[in-house]
C-alpha cells in the first residue's frame, strides 16, 4: 500500500507550499471554470450578451452557494480523516471514507429534487432583472440536474487531501476545465444556447470528470484497503463528520446567502450593475486563489500535527502561510486597485459594466490583504476542528457587519458599487480580530498543560 504524505516530520515551509500548490492549480482551473461560463456568453452571446451574462451571474452564484454546503461538509471528511492518518491509524480512515461516499450519496439524490423545484423561487428571491429571468431559471435547473456529479466531483477532492494527495484533484479539475471550455465553445458560440448552454456545458465536464477520475483513481495505490465493499453507513463516523463538517458547511452556507444578498442588492439597481458586479465577482475568484489554496492545504496539514499531538508545529504553519500569502496579496491587490478595468475587459465589452466592475474590484483589492490572514487562521482552526467557533465568526462577519454595511451603503443618495464593495474588507477586519482574540484564548490554555490548541 501506497504512504500517506506526512507532515508530522521534517521542514514544515517547503512540504506546505509543495502540497499548496497543485491545490492552487486546481483551485485556478475550478476558477477558470465558472470564469469561462461568464466570458463565452459575454463575447457570443451578440445583443443578448449582458442578459446572458446577468443570468449566469446570478445563476452561478446559487449554484455556487450550494457547492459552499458540500464543500463544508466534505471538509468534516478532509480534517477527519488527516487526523486519523497522523495518528497512523490508516485502515480507520478508509472505513471513513466508505461512510462518506455514503452519506454525500444519500444528499446528492435530496439536493437534485430540492433544487429542481426552487429553481423558479430561487431566482425571484435573487431579484433576476426581468429580462433575464427565464435565462437565469433554465441554468439553476440544468445544473441542478447534475448536483450528483457536482457533489462527486468536490468529494473526490476532499478525500485525497484528507490523505495528504492533492494532485488527484489537481487532474479531476483539470479534465473537468478543458471539456467545459469545449463544451461552452459548442453550445454557446455554435449552437447559441445563452446561460442554458453554459449549464449544460458544466453538467457534461463533472460528469466525464468523475468518471474519467474513478478510472485514475482505481489504478492508484492507496495508503489503505479500499473497495464497493468499504462503502458503508456506520453510525458513530457519520456523526463525526457531520461534527466537524455541519459549521463548516453552516457557515460557508450563510456567508454565501449574505454574498447573494449584496447581489440582489445590485440586481435591484438595475441590468449594468448586476452585469457589472457579476464580471466583478469571478475576477474576485482569481484574486483569492492564493489564500484559498492555504485555507484548505492548511487544514489537512494541521489536522494531520493535532492528531500525531504537535500544536507547536501546527502554528508554525499558520505563521509560514501568512507570510506567503500576504506577499502574494500586495500584488494582487495593488494591480486590482489601479488597474481593475483591464481585469474586467476580458469578461465584457460594454464600456459601462466594465467601469461598474473596476469601481467593486476597488472594495477588493483591499480584501486581498486580509484575507492572507483571515483564510489562514479559518484553515487552522478548521485542521484544530475548531469548526464551531469558524462558524460563528463567519455568521458575525456576515451578517454583523457584511450585510448591514452594504444595505447602508445602497441607500445613499449617490450609490457607488465601490462603496457598496467595502461590505467586504470591513466583514474581513471584525473576522481577523476574533480570530486574534480566539487564537490567544486557545493558545493559554495550551500552555496550562490542556493537550491540544483545540481543546
Amino acid at each position: 500500500m501506497k504512504q500517506a504524505q506526512n507532515f508530522t516530520e521534517g521542514r514544515i515551509f517547503s512540504p506546505l507550499v509543495r502540497f499548496a500548490l497543485p491545490v492552487l492549480l486546481a483551485l485556478f482551473l475550478q476558477t477558470m471554470y465558472g470564469a469561462v461560463d461568464l466570458l463565452v456568453v459575454g463575447q457570443f452571446g451578440g445583443e443578448m450578451a449582458d442578459v446572458y451574462v446577468s443570468a449566469v451571474s446570478t445563476g452561478s452564484q446559487v449554484m455556487q452557494t450550494i457547492t459552499s454546503i458540500i464543500t463544508g461538509l466534505a471538509m468534516g471528511l478532509t480534517v477527519f480523516v488527516g487526523m486519523k492518518i497522523g495518528a497512523g491509524q490508516k485502515e480507520e480512515a478508509g472505513r471513513i471514507i466508505g461512510s462518506g461516499i455514503g452519506l454525500f450519496g444519500a444528499l446528492a439524490v435530496v439536493l437534485t429534487v430540492v433544487m429542481i423545484l426552487a429553481a423558479p423561487i430561487l431566482a425571484e428571491v435573487m431579484h433576476a432583472p426581468e429580462k433575464a429571468f427565464d435565462e437565469t431559471v433554465a441554468y439553476i435547473i440544468i445544473c441542478s440536474a447534475g448536483a450528483v456529479f457536482i457533489i462527486a466531483y468536490n468529494l473526490v477532492g476532499s478525500i485525497f487531501r484528507g490523505i495528504g494527495d492533492s494532485k488527484i484533484p489537481l487532474v479531476t479539475v483539470a479534465i473537468a476545465c478543458v471539456l467545459n471550455i469545449i463544451g461552452d465553445l459548442l453550445f454557446v458560440a455554435v449552437f447559441q444556447m445563452g446561460a442554458a448552454g453554459t449549464a449544460v456545458a458544466t453538467v457534461f465536464a463533472q460528469a466525464v470528470s468523475v468518471a474519467l477520475s474513478l478510472v485514475i483513481i482505481r489504478k492508484r495505490e492507496l495508503p489503505f484497503a479500499f473497495s464497493v465493499k468499504s462503502i458503508r453507513l456506520k453510525g458513530v463516523y457519520i456523526k463525526e463528520i457531520l461534527k466537524l463538517g455541519i459549521p463548516i458547511a453552516l457557515q460557508d452556507l450563510l456567508v454565501s446567502i449574505s454574498f447573494l444578498a449584496i447581489l440582489a442588492i445590485v440586481n435591484s439597481l438595475g441590468l449594468t450593475e448586476s452585469a457589472g458586479v457579476g464580471v466583478a465577482e469571478k475576477m474576485c475568484g482569481f484574486l483569492m486563489l492564493v489564500p484559498s489554496a492555504y485555507m484548505q492545504s492548511m487544514s489537512a496539514f494541521v489536522a494531520q500535527n493535532i492528531g500525531a499531538g504537535k500544536p507547536d508545529r501546527a502554528r508554525k504553519a499558520l505563521w509560514c502561510g501568512i507570510a506567503s500569502s500576504l506577499a502574494v496579496g500586495v500584488v494582487m491587490g495593488y494591480f486590482t486597485f489601479f488597474h481593475g478595468d483591464l481585469l474586467a475587459r476580458i469578461f465584457a465589452k460594454d464600456a459601462e459594466i466594465i467601469m461598474a466592475a473596476a469601481d467593486y474590484l476597488k472594495a477588493y483589492a483591499i480584501d486581498c490583504l486580509l484575507t492572507s490572514f483571515l483564510f489562514c487562521f479559518v484553515g487552522y482552526f478548521n485542521g484544530c476542528s475548531s469548526t464551531t467557533f469558524v462558524m460563528l465568526q463567519g455568521i458575525i462577519g456576515a451578517f454583523g457587519v457584511r450585510l448591514p454595511v452594504s444595505w447602508i451603503m445602497s441607500r445613499q443618495a449617490k450609490v457607488s458599487l465601490f462603496h457598496i464593495g467595502l461590505a467586504t474588507p470591513a466583514s474581513t477586519v471584525m473576522q481577523i480580530i476574533l480570530c486574534g482574540i480566539y487564537f490567544g484564548i486557545t493558545l493559554r490554555k495550551t500552555k496550562k498543560g490542556c493537550g491540544t490548541l483545540a481543546c
